[in-house]
């Protein structure tokens, strides 16, 4: 499939009930910020994720590379189907939780606090099962903090090193976005439906490969590359997006089949 980079590319088409939403969150439903803990949700995002939700059936899930547990503290008090850490984590539509194994990421670590203690604006994320080193703060360090990063996981192929926005990240082998949309694809509410994805990274790409062949749509937030067939340019044009979709679901149109008029 051949890799666009224009953001002026077709926006999102009007969607459906019958929609299966994915959505990622640092970059698509809240902007960037300087550290991970930095990020601001918009006020009014929790209230409309909610109703979002409702009128697809349950059919919405937030697909992060940050663990459950953080997506759960910023969009408090929602809870919603969730995959984390790319589907090293995942909580479906009743709540079950399922987490792979972690593997032993303490040398991963040592080097990743290293490096952080010689060079001023690096910061290292622990996770369940993964490293993530953070450059944002020294953008110059990019290619330091890919040499160390590479050295670390040589040798050891159950690891991989993902490249995100201004982070490095290693995290267990054959583990991305794209697999945990389609766990997602296979059980209720989201069976049957059309996927939808929105994504802002490089590690959104694997989401896009999936949703599309199946007839369903990629949405690349922000300029780059992509897969995707959809552009919005940044998180407010998400939101802005999600306000639209919100409205055109509550419209008369997509109620008269489940509220159908009796004849006579």
């Amino acid at each position: 499939m051949p890799m666009s980079s224009q953001v002026s590319s077709q926006l999102p088409p009007p969607l459906g009930r019958d929609t299966a939403l994915f959505l990622d969150f640092d970059g698509t439903l809240v902007a960037l910020a300087p550290t991970p803990e930095a990020v601001e949700v918009p006020p009014a995002l929790v209230a409309l994720l909610e109703n979002l939700r409702d009128q697809l059936g349950g059919a919405l899930a937030v697909v992060s590379g940050r663990q459950i547990d953080a997506i759960d503290r910023f969009l408090a008090p929602l809870r919603l189907p969730a995959a984390g850490e790319h589907g090293v984590q995942r909580r479906d539509s009743k709540g079950r939780m399922q987490e792979q194994h972690a593997p032993d990421l303490v040398p991963i670590l040592e080097i990743a606090n290293e490096l952080a203690r010689v060079h001023e604006g690096l910061l290292v994320e622990r996770k369940h099962a993964a490293i993530a080193l953070h450059y944002r703060l020294a953008p110059q360090l990019e290619a330091v903090c890919r040499d160390a990063m590479s050295r670390a996981i040589a040798g050891r192929p159950q690891l991989e090193l993902l490249h995100g926005k201004f982070v490095f990240e290693v995290k267990p082998t054959g583990i991305n976005k794209g697999i945990a949309i389609e766990a997602f694809m296979n059980e209720p509410p989201f069976a049957g439906r059309m996927p939808v994805f929105a994504g802002d990274d490089t590690t959104d790409e694997s989401g896009f490969a999936v949703v599309q062949p199946r007839g369903g749509i990629g949405i690349k937030v922000g300029s780059g590359p992509s897969l995707a067939l959809h552009r919005l340019e940044s998180p407010r044009a998400v939101y802005e997006w999600l306000v639209q979709l919100r409205d055109q679901l509550a419209a008369p149109e997509h109620k008269k089949d489940e509220n159908p008029r009796s004849a006579g």
